[in-house]
């Protein structure tokens, strides 16, 4: 007997303008169902998601839904009452007996909150940065008792050690049906037995995760769509990787071995190794970068402790860690764009960096897309015979030809971080930093991204918490655990989070073992613990009361570009204070009972 429906869509559509984004679309969610939604970004998913959800009117057609349906959507952006707490939106009036002695509470607000002491819970969401506010959206949906559940970017702010709990968490409830839109293909893989694809107004629909959708998708264009060539040509390359890369990935059932081998059958490996190696050699000869019994501290926090290690000529390099241990320090320090406390850093004469930082770059607003790339060079080599044109490596990045005469001034935040790595790779570096190159790009601009680093021949260096860009495009591994060193990970991020939980599981008792004060030194040392507490959170209060007015700034002028830089600058310095007087808190709040 098949599951019963919780929704169904009849004959949907829904238009902006004069193009429909949504076309005459027949869909439904079944109890149990774990669906995942992709498609080009603008293509219509989020407002598949606010259809279905009965947040936004259907122009034609109608969604109908069961009466007794319990439905809860993580949307982008939220508003929230003024004075709320943490404690009030999460929790609302549940005693704290009853959400204490509760594990999955506990278990939730751990994981997203951090913790579910009096400093966390009683802060004022409107006070809380935008990645903290989605973290709060979240572990409320959580908490609540849902039939269904849509999740608009759910892993967005997330990084890999919380992706990866939200997707053991999501699978260890059977009953609840999920209908996610995320460019992060390894959570898709992992959480979903459906895809949806939202294309042209349309949904096609798939079964199995994000690698059976690749394998099914390769099939259909293999079989009717001969004049989309190139992007078949792309899928059969991320399927060869899927079917060799990770053994986890390909001994899921739902992936159909025999049938990919057969699609397979004399596709190269994605790189060819040999070849970039030996060009990487070529043009960067063999010292790349060097520490030297390196230090790195600000104040009193020490983000790297006699570090001894070198990145040489071909390495591609995944740094992971958790959040505040140093991985932008770490590559900025390896670029020289941040000197040690002490120890030296090498870097190889031939080296010709480039680095993709979080922030965007200022471009003049009057350029076209194609003269901001040209400006840069208007032929870029990748390896050994590839070349490509500034407007070849525009389209390979979702620039078309339309878009390449969009002005600068009219692109989206997505779009301007897609022109900045187009303006990067365009330099012809031998050496490539990228930190957190992914966010704001759709799963095929992803892709596209994927195959040409697949070109590159010199040294790569990624930030990311895209556990599948990550695997994709990296051999190799190292993590940072807030402890100065940096780890090798033979295993990969499996390794890494093993270590993670292993750290977290050891603090208690190593707690117990560090022996304590007693008397009146105690006494006096722990009220001076306790008044830079408070001090510490009045200025935290301060700090984040600013980041929420520069916000709220920045949104009022986005159409003023010069005062956008402006108070983006002043954000980055609020930001920077906000999270050394946190560190701060954490290091005394380990010492006060």
């Amino acid at each position: 007997m098949a599951p019963r429906n919780l929704l169904n869509a009849e004959a949907v559509g829904k238009s902006y303008g004069r193009e429909p984004v949504l076309d005459g679309v027949s869909l439904g969610v079944a109890v149990g169902e774990r669906i995942g939604v992709v498609g080009r970004n603008g293509g219509g998913k989020s407002t598949l998601l606010r259809v279905l959800a009965g947040r936004e009117a259907v122009d034609s057609g109608r969604v109908t839904r069961a009466s007794t349906l319990r439905l809860g959507m993580l949307a982008q952006g939220g508003t929230f009452d003024a004075d709320e707490t943490v404690r009030s939106y999460v929790l609302g009036d549940r005693d704290e007996h009853d959400w204490a002695s509760d594990a999955r509470s506990r278990e939730v607000l751990l994981a997203l909150i951090g913790g579910h002491d009096p400093g966390r819970l009683d802060r004022v969401v409107n006070t809380l940065s935008g990645g903290e506010q989605r973290r709060v959206q979240l572990a409320h949906l959580l908490l609540e008792e849902l039939d269904l559940l849509m999740l608009d970017e759910p892993t967005n702010h997330l990084d890999i050690e919380a992706v990866d709990w939200l997707a053991r968490h999501l699978r260890a409830r059977p009953a609840l049906s999920v209908v996610v839109v995320t460019h992060d293909r390894w959570f898709l893989d992992e959480v979903s037995d459906r895809m949806w694809e939202v294309v042209d107004g349309k949904v096609e629909e798939y079964d199995g995760g994000y690698s059976a959708f690749v394998l099914a998708k390769a099939e259909r264009e293999r079989q009717g769509a001969v004049e989309q060539q190139r992007r078949n040509n792309l899928i059969r390359k991320e399927l060869a990787w899927l079917r060799r890369g990770p053994p986890a990935r390909t001994s899921k059932p739902k992936f159909r071995i025999d049938a990919a081998n057969a699609l397979i059958t004399g596709e190269p490996p994605p790189r060819n190794e040999v070849e970039l190696l030996a060009f990487a050699g070529s043009r960067l000869g063999k010292v790349v970068f060097e520490t030297h019994d390196v230090s790195l501290a600000f104040g009193e926090r020490h983000i790297l402790d006699h570090l001894t290690w070198d990145v040489g000529p071909g390495d591609r390099v995944g740094v992971v860690g958790i959040n505040g241990a140093g991985k932008t320090s770490l590559v900025r320090l390896l670029l020289g764009l941040q000197k040690p406390t002490r120890g030296r850093r090498v870097s190889g004469v031939t080296v010709k960096a480039a680095y993709l930082s979080q922030h965007l770059e200022e471009l003049d607003d009057s350029w076209r897309v194609l003269e901001a790339v040209e400006q840069v060079a208007r032929r870029v080599e990748l390896s050994k015979g590839r070349e490509l044109s500034a407007s070849q490596l525009c389209e390979r990045l979702g620039f078309g030809s339309d878009a390449q005469w969009t002005p600068v001034a009219d692109l989206s935040g997505g779009e301007r971080r897609r022109l900045q790595l187009t303006r990067l790779l365009m330099g012809g570096p031998n050496v490539l930093v990228l930190d957190e190159p992914t966010n704001d790009f759709d799963v095929e601009t992803l892709t596209a991204l994927e195959d040409l680093l697949d070109s590159f021949g010199g040294t790569l260096l990624v930030i990311s918490h895209d556990r599948y860009f990550l695997e994709r495009v990296c051999d190799r591994f190292v993590g940072l655990l807030g402890d100065g060193r940096v780890r090798d990970l033979p295993r990969g991020l499996d390794q890494y989070l093993d270590l993670v939980q292993l750290a977290r599981s050891e603090i208690p008792t190593e707690r117990e073992r560090t022996p304590r004060p007693s008397g009146k030194s105690a006494s006096s040392d722990e009220r001076a613990r306790k008044k830079e507490l408070a001090r510490l959170e009045r200025v935290i209060a301060r700090l984040s009361a600013k980041e929420a007015e520069l916000h709220m700034a920045m949104t009022d002028q986005a159409t003023d570009h010069t005062a956008v830089a402006t108070l983006d600058h002043q954000l980055r310095g609020v930001s920077a204070e906000r999270a050394e007087a946190e560190e701060a808190w954490l290091v005394l709040a380990v010492d006060v009972d």
